[in-house]
């Protein structure tokens, strides 16, 4: 049997290959702090690639939460939630999710791929549907696998072909639209208000994932609902902390009776362990940041709207992109990957993103703003960005002057 295993796994090639060209990007080990300029291999290099949207990782305030956190409780809970693992402050951070998302009650989980994980593979039974955006997280999609449901899936922030799926489906079924609100590779937002409207049409609900949208959307950057105005149109929200909240971990909002089966039902929740003392006094310095500090939010914007209209002057191909997330389109595996090691090189960091994470055609360099980013740091990045891809590509791209 051992060796049968060892056949099996000997078998994958996708990273050796990367590895032999020389242009691995991967597992890339960074010996500083997450900010807009970290080390690497002893040299200091631009952080373009980091989901710290509005750079509060090195914050003083959370770090000393963090630092008293520790001192009170220490490092572990030792045990999940449902038994010996709940601190007064995993309930204070709860109700204030709570005010903060606009619902009844919100529960908390390890991490945001939990989140989704457990609360989608609960929530609906073996004759119920999910409804999927084909660009969804892979937590979501996951999630759905360890449900009972069925499975739908629509064309990415396509509403006429949602409500074709719809259509088709049985009339008294539960039947739950699961999306990204901002979708982590594209950067574009959720079509709400028509979402919605499909919705009420046929009878379905609404579960909006927001990890890339806290911090970034809506007031005091509470998110897609709140960016619309629709929050009482959403009945689940998750979201994540490993983002805009610089910690780990994720919760799910809605009314008190969902949270309450939650809390009874989703198996990454009961069967893994709280989060960490340090973690949960991070996000509630975050979250006290976001809400009387607007100028981080402000800031991240100004940053954003710089970036895109630098990168477009360039001639970039940013797709529908409406956020911090930019995504430069290159359509070629390989020649992603080579344009990822050249900015290396260059002392620029960034992510490549390619299949089977998205299609071939669309593989791209995923290039993403933090509140912290100076407008110098952008010109730099974009110009080295050019530099880059005139290197591969034989017809020119603008340089930034």
């Amino acid at each position: 049997m051992g060796n049968k295993l060892h056949a099996r796994v000997s078998e994958f090639r996708d990273s050796k290959v990367i590895k032999e060209k020389g242009l691995y990007p991967y597992f890339r080990p960074i010996e500083s702090g997450q900010d807009t300029e970290v080390i690497i291999h002893g040299k200091k290099v631009l952080m373009f690639g980091s989901n710290s949207y509005l750079g509060l990782t090195n914050h003083p305030k959370v770090v000393e939460a963090a630092r008293e956190a520790i001192t009170k409780y220490g490092t572990g809970c030792a045990g999940s939630r449902f038994l010996n693992g709940t601190l007064d402050i995993h309930e204070e951070l709860e109700e204030k999710l709570a005010v903060y998302t606009g619902k009844g009650a919100a529960v908390l989980f390890s991490t945001g791929f939990q989140a989704n994980l457990g609360a989608l593979s609960c929530i609906t039974g073996r004759n119920d549907y999910l409804i999927l955006d084909d660009a969804n997280h892979a937590s979501i999609i996951d999630g759905s696998r360890l449900s009972f449901s069925k499975v739908v899936k629509y064309q990415h922030n396509n509403m006429a072909d949602l409500r074709n799926k719809l259509r088709n489906l049985p009339e008294d079924a539960i039947k739950l639209i699961a999306t990204d609100g901002i979708f982590s590779m594209e950067g574009d937002i959720v079509k709400l208000p028509e979402m919605v409207k499909v919705a009420e049409e046929f009878g379905a609900n609404i579960m909006v994932d927001d990890a890339h949208s806290l911090g970034v959307i809506g007031t005091d950057g509470a998110g897609t609902a709140s960016h619309f105005g629709l929050t009482d149109k959403a009945d689940l929200i998750m979201g994540t902390f490993s983002k805009s909240f610089a910690s780990l971990g994720g919760f799910i909002a809605a009314d008190a009776e969902t949270i309450e089966f939650l809390k009874h039902r989703a198996r990454s929740l009961m069967f893994s362990a709280s989060m960490t003392p340090s973690s949960v006094a991070s996000v509630l310095a975050c979250l006290e940041i976001v809400q009387t500090e607007p100028e981080h939010i402000e800031k991240l914007w100004a940053n954003t709207h710089y970036a895109k209209k630098l990168l477009l002057e360039c001639g970039f191909d940013l797709g529908r992109t409406e956020s911090p997330i930019l995504p430069i389109y290159i359509r070629d595996n390989e020649k992603t990957f080579h344009i990822t090691k050249l900015l290396q090189e260059d002392g620029v960091f960034v992510n490549p993103v390619v299949s089977p994470a998205v299609h071939t055609s669309d593989s791209l360099i995923r290039f993403s703003l933090m509140a912290t980013h100076t407008f110098d740091q952008i010109e730099e990045a974009v110009d080295k960005m050019a530099k880059a891809y005139k290197q591969i590509y034989s017809y020119p791209v603008t340089e930034t002057v």
